[in-house]
């Protein structure tokens, strides 16, 4: 008992610590992929940040550029007129001031009334006076003799008639003025110069910061002369998955863990520097890790309580297995019993089906019986005149007639085929069909059943009527068995008319809606009793008079169930008896 415990114990406390490991892996590859995709984001709005700067620069470059060709601003312009139009074009702009250099670095004309300087020898100056554009930054007192204000300086030649640079317009752009618009934004961004100043950020407090080097080197640049620069503020450098994150102390506008991304700037000579801060993706890290954790805890719970329910349910097992296998021995027997009456039913359900084909086709060689007579009239008939043309066929051969002999030929030709239709019929009919339900035409039903009952009709001077449509009925059922019940029904309605001064059978067929009727009305006596004539056994012919066994209602009213349809009797009103079987219409689709 006591090692059992102790065996728990330590498999808990394993999966304690193997989960405590996993979570730590799943925290690991969460914030690397957090700070993938914070690293992404950062990128995109340090550029965005960059174009900005650059764009908002880039008026006063191009102001730049276009004042150096403006005719009133030459070396010999008035100065009046110069000086006018200076002021108006810094006021419109928002520019610090707009100065025109000789070629000495003399200022002769400027927006501000301030002293003039000595530009000469300045990087800006010098680079326009080589032809090129000059970009400098630097940071004077000269704008506004309270404090120091960060400038940015744009110097465009200006070009003689005759071609060399005989001065240069500056154009001086408020860095307070630029970076107004997204000062306080996040993240934190600055811009460092090549000293490692920090001159523009939307931090004031890292303003004039030295990013890398020596603070008191950077503060005895030409650039700053009356600016302080500091220290920039206190950071540790490490990294995650190839990624710089800082630890900051920067106040509390400054993220104390961030990611570190640079861009370089060569347009204005800076370098971009943002800082974004990793607190989210370190929450969303945790959280995936808590996540993973809470999981592995839940699916260890869940596995503990399976396994000491297991560890319970094992001896009611066994005991439930024991009765199981007493009641499996119970049922197996039951179950040989029920197979034992289940065999004798279906070889019970097997002969019944057998009676009741060998029903139907003794239905059907019993209307054969009863037709005998009238098929061997029918037969003899066309035996006695193939014999007479063949011998006057032989008589006039001899009398050198062939004419006359090749006639008798084809009446003879004639006769076969009418005896051979005949014969098929009755093979047709009396043979078993066992063929799935089909698309059967009931016109070619009726003229086949009329052509085997014409000797008996005849016999029994019976009027055989029927009025085809002038197109195919198509109905679905069997051939051979529609054959049977509207054979059975018209050989019905032949006996029904004996003694009758006036036999006729009419046929008819109607269509309503996807049913067809066919119907079949004779002028006998009617049917003392209709709601009886579909019963076995059931019959009113006479004992003598014909050989009823009143079985063949009861087949048809089988057979027409079989096809999904429905077959009714009744008498008629002007006398007679009307049977009809209503049959479904095959398919628009399988008719055509």
């Amino acid at each position: 008992m006591g090692g059992s415990f102790r065996n728990r114990a330590f498999g808990v406390l394993a999966y304690l610590a193997l989960v405590a490991a996993f979570s730590g892996g799943v925290w690991w590859v969460g914030y690397a992929a957090a700070l993938d995709q914070l690293e992404r984001r950062g990128r995109a709005d340090l550029a965005l940040a960059a174009d900005r700067l650059t764009s908002q620069l880039q008026r006063y470059r191009e102001l730049a550029v276009l004042l150096a060709d403006h005719p009133d601003l030459q070396i010999d312009a008035d100065p009046v007129r110069a000086r006018t139009l200076l002021r108006e074009t810094a006021d419109r702009t928002g520019s610090l001031d707009v100065i025109v250099l000789d070629a000495a670095g003399r200022e002769r004309f400027a927006a501000a009334e301030t002293a003039p300087q000595d530009h000469a020898g300045t990087p800006y100056f010098e680079r326009a006076m080589d032809g090129a554009l000059g970009v400098h930054h630097l940071v004077s007192d000269r704008f506004d003799g309270r404090y120091s204000r960060r400038a940015f300086l744009f110097a465009a030649p200006m070009f003689s008639p005759a071609g060399p640079v005989q001065g240069a317009v500056v154009v001086v752009a408020d860095v307070d003025a630029v970076e107004s618009a997204w000062r306080g934004d996040r993240p934190t961004m600055f811009f460092t110069d090549e000293a490692g100043v920090i001159f523009v950020s939307n931090r004031s407090e890292l303003i004039f910061r030295a990013r890398d080097g020596d603070p008191a080197r950077a503060a005895q640049s030409p650039e700053y002369p009356a600016a302080q620069v500091t220290d920039f503020v206190a950071f540790t450098a490490g990294f995650v998955n190839g990624h710089e994150v800082w630890r900051v102390d920067g106040g509390p506008y400054v993220p104390a863990r961030a990611l570190h991304l640079t861009l370089d700037l060569p347009v204005i000579e800076m370098t971009g520097e943002v800082l974004l801060d990793v607190a989210p993706a370190r929450q969303i890290a945790f959280l995936q890790a808590s996540v993973a954790a809470a999981l592995c805890l839940a699916f260890g719970a869940l596995l503990f309580l399976a396994t000491e329910r297991r560890r319970t349910l094992a001896g009611a097992n066994a005991r439930l297995e024991e009765r199981v296998a007493n009641r499996t021995a119970e049922l197996i027997a039951v179950n040989t019993d029920l197979r034992r009456e289940v065999q004798d039913r279906t070889a019970a359900e097997a002969r019944l089906k057998k009676a009741q084909a060998d029903l139907v086709q003794a239905g059907k060689l019993s209307a054969l019986g009863q037709m005998s007579a009238g098929i061997s009239h029918e037969l003899n008939q066309p035996l006695m005149a193939i014999r007479s043309f063949a011998e006057n066929a032989e008589g006039f051969l001899q009398r050198g007639k062939p004419e006359v002999a090749a006639q008798n030929l084809s009446r003879i030709s004639d006769l076969a085929r009418r005896m051979g239709r005949i014969i098929r019929n009755l093979r047709a009919f009396s043979r078993h069909e066992s063929e799935p339900l089909s698309d059967v035409d009931i016109c070619t039903v009726v003229e086949t059943v009329l052509e085997m009952s014409e000797a008996r009709a005849h016999q029994a001077e019976v009027t055989l009527i029927w009025a085809a449509p002038p197109g195919p009925v198509l109905v679905r059922g069997g051939e051979v068995r529609l054959q049977q019940v509207l054979l059975n029904l018209v050989g019905n309605a032949i006996d029904a008319m004996e003694g009758r001064a006036a036999k006729q059978v009419t046929i008819a067929l109607a269509t309503q809606g996807d049913r067809v009727e066919l119907s079949v009305h004779d002028t006998g006596p009617g049917l003392s009793e209709p709601e009886k004539i579909f019963d076995p056994f059931y019959t009113t012919k006479q004992i003598g008079a014909a050989e009823g066994m009143g079985l063949g209602l009861s087949i048809s009213y089988g057979l027409v169930q079989s096809f999904g349809g429905s077959i009714k009797g009744r008498n008629h009103a002007e006398g007679g008896a009307v049977f009809t079987v209503e049959l479904d219409a095959a398919r628009k689709a399988q008719a055509a």
